[in-house]
């Protein structure tokens, strides 16, 4: 049980990571992956490119249920609940 919450929180990061990264092709202003984040920390936007990011996890949430991989989906609820977390840090210390 476990394990599989731990891979469902792995297939959460792994799925929020790709997601801040279409994020940041589709919105930022360079192809560096660097500068683009810099100005998104700079003009106060980088909390809105993570919550974005984090909207991939929804639809592997949603196949894990499907697949009545119940233990799975709680690990990408848990990841996605991190996510949550450090963008509400990273917002009020900004």
């Amino acid at each position: 049980m476990k394990k599989e919450i731990l891979i469902g929180f792995i297939v959460g990061v792994i799925a929020t990571a790709f997601g801040l990264i279409l994020a940041l092709q589709i919105f930022g202003k360079s192809n560096d992956w660097g500068i683009v984040i810099r100005q998104a920390i700079s003009e106060n936007f980088l909390t809105k490119l993570m919550s974005i990011g984090a909207l991939l996890n929804l639809g592997v949430f949603f196949l894990f249920l499907k697949k009545n991989q119940d233990h799975r989906a709680k690990g990408v609820l848990i990841a996605t609940v991190l996510v949550l977390i450090s963008t509400m840090i990273i917002k009020f210390l900004n």
